[in-house]
C-alpha cells in the first residue's frame, strides 16, 4: 500500500483530501445576514457622496479635487486610524455593542451630510461618517469568525462582503431615485434614518459569541484579551500579511479611485441622466460585484484547502482579467457600450477582498482578529481609500486645461499602472505563502522548526 508524503501536495479529489469542515449552526447565516445588511448600510452611506456627486456638485460649487478629497482623503484619515483603538476597544469588550454603537453613528452623520450648507459643513459631516464606519467592519469579521469554523470562514466572509455591492446598487438606485424625484438632500437624510433603525437591531437580535470557541487551537493564551503593542508587531512582523494588506491596498487604489467617479464620469462625459444611473449603473453594480464577491469567496475555500497560494494568485489572476475590460470601459464612445465594459471590472475587481480577510483572520489568535483586520484595514484603506479618490478628483483638475471636455477620462486612464502593480504584489505574497507552506509540511514532517515562523506568539 502506498503511503502519501506529507510534504507532497495532495492531488484533488484524492482519499487523502482535507476532510471538509462542519457545517455551521442555522444562527449563524442569521447572523452573517444581519451583519451583511448592516454592511450594506456602512457601503450605501459611504458611496451616496460618489453616487450624487454631479447634483452635489451644481449646488454647492465644488470641484473634483474637493470631491476627491471628501470622499478619500478627509473621509479616510478617521476611518482608517480610529479602526485601531476601535479594534482594540472591541477585542477587550462587546464586538456587538461596539457594532451598534458605530452604525448608529456613522448613520447620524449621512443625515447630516443631508443638512450641509457649504463645503466646510459636508466636510465634517463625512469625516463623521468615517468615524462611525471604522467600527463597522473589523469586529463584524471577528463575529464572522467566532460563529463560522475554519474552512467555511471563506464563503461566510465571502458573504459578508456582499455589503459593498449591494450597498452601492442599493445607494445608486434608491440616492438616484430620490435624488432625481426630490433632492440630493433627502436621498442622505432617508438613508441615514434607516440605519438608525438597524442600530438598535444589532443590539436586540445578535449574541456576543464566545472567543475562538470553534478553533481547533484552545491554548489559553490564545483566548482573552490581547495586548495592543504586541498584536501590532505580530501583524508587521510577518510578511505575508504584510503583503496582503499591501496588495490589497493598490487594488483598493483602483477600486475607490474609480468608483467615486464613476456616477460622475458617466452622466457629465458619457451622457447619462440620474435616471439611466439608477437602473443601468444599479444593476451593473449589483449583479457585477455580488457575482464576483461571491464567486471568489466560494473560490478561496475551494483552493485554500490544499493550496496557500491561492490566496494570493486568484486576486492575481483577476486583477489580470479586468484590465482590457477596465481599459475598455475608460475608452468607450458612449454610456451604453461603456456600462457593458463595466461588467468585467465590476466582477474581476473584488476578488482579493474575500482572499486577505480570510488569509489574515487564519493566520492570527482568535483573540487578535478584530485588532488585525483592523490593521489590514488601515493599510489598504488609506492606500485605496484615502489616495486612489484623492488623486484621480487632483488628476482630473490638472488635465482640465488641456482636455476640458474629458479630463476625467484620461485621469481614469491613468489607473492602469496600479492595476500592475497589485497583481506583482499578490504574485510577491504567492512566493512568501509557498514558503510559508513548505516550512510547515518540514515541521509536520519533523524535519526542521524554525523559530518565529508560523502563527505569531
Amino acid at each position: 500500500m502506498a503511503v502519501h508524503d506529507p510534504s507532497m501536495p495532495v492531488p484533488p479529489g484524492s482519499e487523502t483530501d482535507t476532510p471538509k469542515p462542519p457545517r455551521p449552526a442555522a444562527k449563524a447565516w442569521v447572523v452573517l445576514g444581519m451583519l451583511c445588511f448592516v454592511y450594506i448600510l456602512n457601503f450605501l452611506d459611504r458611496q451616496l457622496l460618489s453616487i450624487l456627486a454631479k447634483p452635489i456638485q451644481d449646488n454647492l460649487g465644488i470641484t473634483d479635487g474637493q470631491l476627491g478629497l471628501i470622499g478619500g482623503l478627509y473621509f479616510a484619515f478617521f476611518y482608517c486610524f480610529i479602526a485601531i483603538p476601535v479594534g482594540w476597544v472591541a477585542d477587550r469588550t462587546s464586538r456587538v455593542g461596539v457594532l451598534a454603537i458605530a452604525c448608529a453613528i456613522w448613520s447620524a452623520a449621512t443625515m447630516a451630510c443631508g443638512l450641509a450648507r457649504n463645503y466646510g459643513q459636508l466636510v465634517v459631516a463625512r469625516m463623521t461618517v468615517g468615524f462611525g464606519e471604522a467600527g463597522g467592519v473589523p469586529p463584524s469579521y471577528a463575529i464572522i469568525s467566532d460563529y463560522f469554523p475554519p474552512g467555511r470562514r471563506g464563503t461566510a466572509l465571502g458573504i459578508f462582503n456582499l455589503g459593498p455591492p449591494i450597498g452601492m446598487a442599493l445607494g445608486v438606485a434608491f440616492g438616484a431615485s430620490i435624488a432625481a424625484a426630490f433632492s440630493w438632500r433627502d436621498a442622505f437624510i432617508v438613508l441615514g434614518a434607516v440605519g438608525l433603525v438597524a442600530a438598535l437591531a444589532v443590539i436586540v437580535f445578535i449574541r456576543e459569541p464566545e472567543q475562538g470557541g470553534l478553533d481547533t487551537d484552545q491554548d489559553p493564551a490564545t483566548l482573552g484579551r490581547a495586548n495592543f503593542w504586541h498584536t501590532l508587531r505580530a501583524f508587521f512582523s510577518r510578511p505575508s500579511l504584510v503583503l496582503a494588506a499591501l496588495g490589497s491596498g493598490a487594488t483598493q487604489f483602483v477600486t475607490y479611485g474609480l468608483g467615486n467617479f464613476t456616477a460622475l464620469f458617466l452622466m457629465r462625459e458619457k451622457g447619462m441622466t440620474l435616471n439611466e444611473i439608477a437602473l443601468y449603473y444599479a444593476l451593473v453594480v449589483g449583479i457585477g460585484m455580488s457575482a464576483g464577491i461571491f464567486a471568489s469567496g466560494w473560490v478561496i475555500d475551494r483552493f485554500t484547502r490544499r493550496w496557500k497560494q491561492a490566496y494570493a494568485l486568484v486576486p492575481a489572476a483577476s486583477l489580470a482579467l479586468a484590465i482590457p475590460f477596465y481599459i475598455g470601459f475608460v475608452w468607450a464612445p458612449g454610456w451604453q457600450l461603456a456600462t457593458i465594459f463595466l461588467i468585467g471590472p465590476t466582477f474581476l475587481n473584488f476578488f482579493y477582498l474575500s482572499s486577505s480577510v480570510a488569509l489574515v483572520q487564519e493566520e492570527v489568535k482568535p483573540n487578535q482578529r478584530v485588532m488585525s483586520g483592523a490593521l489590514l484595514l488601515l493599510v489598504m484603506n488609506f492606500i485605496g481609500l484615502g489616495l486612489g479618490p484623492t488623486y484621480v478628483g487632483a488628476a482630473s483638475d490638472f488635465f482640465r486645461s488641456s482636455f476640458p471636455d474629458n479630463s476625467l477620462q484620461i485621469a481614469l486612464y491613468t489607473l492602469v499602472p496600479f492595476y500592475v502593480l497589485a497583481i506583482v504584489l499578490f504574485v510577491f505574497l504567492a512566493r512568501v505563502l509557498k514558503r510559508e507552506q513548505q516550512a510547515e509540511r518540514d515541521r509536520n514532517a519533523g524535519l526542521t522548526a524554525p523559530p518565529g515562523s508560523g502563527r505569531p506568539d
